[in-house]
């Protein structure tokens, strides 16, 4: 009677602060010792003090034998704290557990209510296939007690029964229906009967087609929000099996949409409609319509009233689904949904993106990618101010609205944290698909788009340096395991590659880029490695569209100084290439004069291509191992012919050196390269006799050692190292920067787009000058044009040309000529013309604007059967298909998160026919296709059995294999004898019958069989033998 309870167990250990191990361990073994005891009272006590110990993290396994003590205990209370100590320690593994089977029994058939609720609310924690199979009698009549608790309970029970015990939903599910059917049922059975109709309807949608009616009544009748959400589900599992549910679905539902206030009940709403397919079928469109602006409305309302992360999140996951079947609604609602691109929730800001690149179109892509621009360069400036990086200067613009726009904007962006590198590789690659999508066919600004790969190039995050000569690289992070940049530099390829009009700015901006790079590695303290990928396909548009730089010299000299900073062997190589390209335009103008100065600058420009080509004849990457000697050589001989060549003088004129001007220049000279799809590499034919896997050598590493240990006599070896190592007088001068700065002439005019509203936000101020430059060049002669203040209009009128010319700056207006107007002249010479001459006169034209060159898209090269030149790569849940992929994958998964797969071939029905034949079995229909198959190979092969068969009897018969041929002859009137046809009994016998007088006594139906025939002279007629030996007449 001194036992401490539970109350002074808790209160002791609050006093025992820094002492409660201790104490834990005295209470253990009091409760150890008191357990044994025979009172019940103080069992109970030290049970119920073991379980809230066990609950702190203590095993009390060891006393489940006193556990099952204390649940067959007569007294309630000390039955209750025995079930709680089963529920809190017991597992399907426990030894006691067998003999608590007929304990359960017992109390599942017991009269108290209270009784019986302590075994239904143990047993799914405890339950096991074989007490499944023991209890499940004891625990079915429970579903008719009085008392709906006991109800409710037990259908939740049954269905975890059925989780370790399928065939207890076939026993049960005739009184469940029963239940579910009843319309005076109590509330809380029905809504358990529907949780358990829920977790089963998605695995088998066709076993409660029926129920259909009675789910209806009890959406539209019960107020109970909980059940209205679980049936709409059911229901979104239905309709695609029912049509005709969507048609007696819309009206409620819209219903519940426009008046409930739970956001809980309004979401399930939407997205019971959305999983449906409400909104993609029907044959009321007006009614699909309808109830389409009115999900819009309500999600937009969800964004944008509320504050909740949570409900902007399940909101952007329905317009996400919304977005497949009406793409233009959800279009409509852009600047909520551009809202949640600057969330501080990054969960939010990626669902935003997905939204927006499925509601891309022509009309938006502009403000959508300038809205991701200006978010992506706000982050990249606070990068760089964190990092101690100078800021670039904002260009000041002299337009007071957008100055105002842009102090405002920076004073926004002023706090913007920096966004993490994964999120902007994100964005850019999302960026770069939204243009780019479907052969560029939303993109119509093709200036802006060049100007917009420009600016990404510049904010993409730098890839970490990685050693491809490291036999372990370091781990790289899947983000930055293919380099954004690059694929940047391949989109701007692409524009100078397929779009042929946009050519000239593709090429100005990769030389803009390759400069930056340039300024970059040469004004910081420490020249650094340049591991920026997006140099591998701008160098190659400078080698490949040379002519086309606006200064290929300066261009040759910054990737000469780039070019031992390099790392990443892909780019090296392909920077080789582009210098030596760059090379043979500068020098392989064979029209040009071979003058002193001309020789002196190339020998200069030779000799410092050599010394940055020849440390590459020994780098490890074999590609560029092989272009550096290939080009270092040929670059030498080159030289030598150079400085053999004499230059040009006034008596006497040189030609330059052929390898200079046609040698090296054939090399690149021939077909324009254009791109090639996807799949058209794989078309190509293997050639004959090509085995890929076959070794080059048998015993290569042998071949290799012989290499090595080649020894060379010591005259070839002083050969080959003044060869290779020594360098000629005339190639010795070095420099690090041109011999010769020419001018370069203007460059092309490119002509560019408006400007769009907010391109100071996030495009730098060397862009943006000069598209203003561009713009206002392209605009002088539009007299609609407001210029800047500051700046004169440049004008080419003929009549301002005269007075510039005649005048000078200051007008005079003395000096404008008079013209002498004769009325009457121009009116003889406009009647004499005539009706004609006034149809032909056209009105006063003033000066336009040059109109926006029309740039047409290239498609790609392929092959026969290679599929679409530019296939669609984005596979999201914005597509019709992967969102039915999705919806196959979730309908895998349990709404409980409990494993019910099993449950998929689960017949409700007593037999198991009915329902089994109905379910769709994938293995089963193989097989029958396999049966079929063989079924009609065996009937092919009887059937010409039978006809081989049917041949050779009719050959034995005499009767030709290919058959009889009856002709059919005109009747001659000549008398013939009728010959007996019972001579061939075993065959079919045709006799012509001649046309003769009658015989006496024969009737006129027939002709009697083996008896000569006299016919008559009317008709002829044929006589049959038949099988049975009769004959029979045909008239003919």
């Amino acid at each position: 009677m001194f036992e401490k309870s539970l109350y002074d167990l808790i209160r002791g250990l609050r006093n025992h602060k820094g002492t409660e191990k201790e104490y834990i361990q005295n209470c253990l073994k009091e409760c150890r010792s008191e357990i044994r005891n025979q009172d019940m009272d103080v069992k109970a006590t030290a049970l119920l003090k073991l379980i809230y110990l066990e609950m702190v993290g203590h095993d009390m396994s060891w006393a489940s034998f006193h556990v099952l003590e204390v649940m067959s205990s007569p007294k309630y209370h000390q039955k209750r704290v025995g079930y709680l100590g089963a529920v809190q320690s017991f597992r399907p593994d426990t030894e006691v557990l067998m003999l608590a089977t007929n304990l359960l029994k017992k109390d599942l058939s017991a009269t108290p209510a209270t009784t019986i609720s302590l075994p239904i609310a143990a047993l799914p924690h405890i339950i096991t296939p074989s007490l499944a199979l023991s209890v499940l009698a004891d625990l079915l009549p429970r579903l008719s007690h009085s008392h709906p608790a006991i109800r409710k309970k037990t259908i939740v029970t049954l269905y975890r029964l059925a989780l370790v015990y399928p065939e207890t939903l076939r026993a049960a599910w005739p009184k469940i229906k029963e239940r579910l059917m009843d319309k005076n049922e109590d509330p809380s059975v029905t809504a358990a009967i529907v949780n358990v109709v829920v977790e089963l309807g998605w695995r088998r949608p066709n076993d409660f087609l029926p129920l259909a009616p009675r789910l209806f009544e009890l959406l539209v009748d019960s107020g109970n929000n909980w059940m209205a959400i679980k049936l709409i589900k059911l229901f979104a599992t239905l309709t695609p099996l029912e049509p005709r549910l969507v048609r007696k679905l819309l009206p409620p539902l819209t219903d519940l949409i426009r008046t409930t206030p739970a956001m809980s009940l309004l979401y399930e709403c939407i997205n019971g409609i959305i999983q449906g397919g409400i909104l993609g079928e029907g044959e009321d469109f007006s009614a699909r319509e309808e109830i389409a602006s009115l999900c819009v409305s309500k999600l937009r309302g969800m964004i944008s009233i509320n504050s909740d992360p949570n409900l902007k999140y399940v909101a952007l996951l329905a317009f996400n689904r919304i977005v497949v079947t009406h793409p233009f609604l959800v279009a409509q609602q852009e600047d909520v949904i551009l809202e949640c691109i600057d969330s501080e929730d990054i969960s939010i800001r990626i669902k935003a993106l997905d939204l927006v690149q499925g509601m891309v179109s022509s009309d938006n892509l502009v403000s959508i990618v300038s809205r991701l621009m200006r978010q992506l360069k706000a982050s990249s400036a606070s990068s760089d101010q964190q990092n101690g990086l100078p800021r670039p200067d904002p260009e000041t613009d002299s337009s007071d609205e957008a100055s105002a726009g842009q102090t405002g904007r920076s004073k926004s962006q002023e706090h913007a944290p920096p966004l993490p590198e994964d999120y902007t590789v994100d964005v850019i690659g999302r960026i770069l698909y939204m243009c780019s999508h479907d052969n560029y066919t939303s993109l119509s600004d093709f200036d802006w788009y060049i100007d917009v790969l420009t600016q990404l190039v510049r904010i993409a995050p730098v890839p970490r340096a990685r050693y491809f000569d490291s036999e372990f690289p370091a781990p790289v992070p899947k983000y930055l395991a293919t380099d954004i940049s690059e694929k940047i530099g391949n989109e701007i390829r692409n524009m100078a590659v397929k779009v042929k009009a946009m050519r000239p700015a593709a090429v100005q901006a990769a030389e803009l880029v390759i400069t930056r790079l340039f300024r970059l590695n040469s004004e910081s303290a420490s020249s650094h490695l340049v591991v920026s990928g997006a140099l591998k396909p701008i160098a190659w548009i400078a080698g490949e569209y040379a002519f086309q730089l606006s200064s290929p010299d300066d261009t040759l000299g910054h990737l000469l100084q780039l070019l031992p900073w390099i790392e990443n062997p892909e780019i090296l190589a392909t920077c080789l290439q582009a210098i030596i390209k760059l090379f043979s335009f500068i020098s392989g103008d064979d029209r040009a004069q071979w003058t002193a100065e001309r020789k002196s600058s190339m020998s200069l420009l030779m000799a410092r291509v050599i010394h940055v080509l020849e440390p590459l004849a020994l780098h490890p990457y074999l590609e560029v191992q092989e272009r550096g000697v290939e080009f270092t050589e040929l670059l030498k001989l080159t030289a030598e012919a150079a400085s053999g060549q004499a230059p040009s003088i006034d008596a006497l004129e040189q030609d330059p050196p052929l390898l200079l001007t046609q040698a090296i220049p054939s090399l690149f000279n021939g077909w324009e390269l254009k791109s090639v799809a996807l799949g058209a590499q794989k078309n190509v034919p293997m050639p004959e006799g090509l085995d890929l896997d076959e070794p080059i050598h048998s015993n290569l590493s042998a071949l290799l050692a012989q290499a090595d240990s080649l020894m060379l006599s010591a005259q070839d070896e002083d050969e080959f190292e003044a060869y290779y190592n020594q360098k000629a007088p005339v190639t010795a001068i070095a420099s690090n920067e041109p011999a010769i700065n020419r001018l370069a002439e203007a460059p092309e005019e490119v002509s560019g787009s408006y400007q769009q509203a907010g391109e100071e936000s996030y495009l730098d101020a060397d862009i943006i000058a000069r598209r203003k430059a561009e713009r206002a060049e392209r605009n002088r002669d539009d007299p609609f044009y407001i210029l800047e203040s500051g700046r004169s209009r440049g004008t080419s009128t003929p009549i301002h040309n005269i007075l510039q010319k005649e005048n000078g700056p200051d007008l005079d207006i003395d000096s404008i000529p008079i013209m002498k107007l004769d009325l009457e002249t121009v009116s003889t010479s406009i009647g004499s013309r005539g009706a004609s001459a006034s149809s032909r006169q056209q009105p006063p034209s003033f000066p336009s604007s040059k109109p926006r060159q029309r740039a047409m898209v290239a498609a790609d090269e392929t092959l026969g059967g290679s599929g679409p030149s530019t296939p669609r790569g984005y596979d999201s849940e914005n597509n019709s298909d992967s969102f039915a992929k999705a919806r196959a994958k979730k309908l895998k998964q349990s709404l409980l998160q409990v494993d019910s797969s099993h449950l998929g071939h689960l017949s409700l029905d007593a037999s198991g026919q009915a329902s089994d034949e109905l379910a769709y079995d994938p293995e089963k229909q193989q097989r029958d296709e396999a049966e079929m198959a063989q079924a009609m190979k065996e009937v092919q092969r009887l059937r010409l059995e039978m006809q081989r068969a049917n041949e050779r009897i009719q050959v034995a018969q005499g009767v030709p294999a290919e058959g009889v041929i009856v002709k059919k002859k005109k009747a001659k009137p000549k008398k013939a004898k009728v010959e007996g046809e019972g001579e061939s009994a075993g065959g079919l016998v045709v006799t012509k019958v001649k046309k003769k007088k009658a015989v006496e006594g024969e009737g006129s139906g027939g002709v009697a069989v083996g008896d000569p025939v006299k016919a008559k002279k009317k008709k002829a007629k044929r006589i049959v033998q038949l099988a049975d030996g009769t004959g029979a007449v045909d008239n003919l």
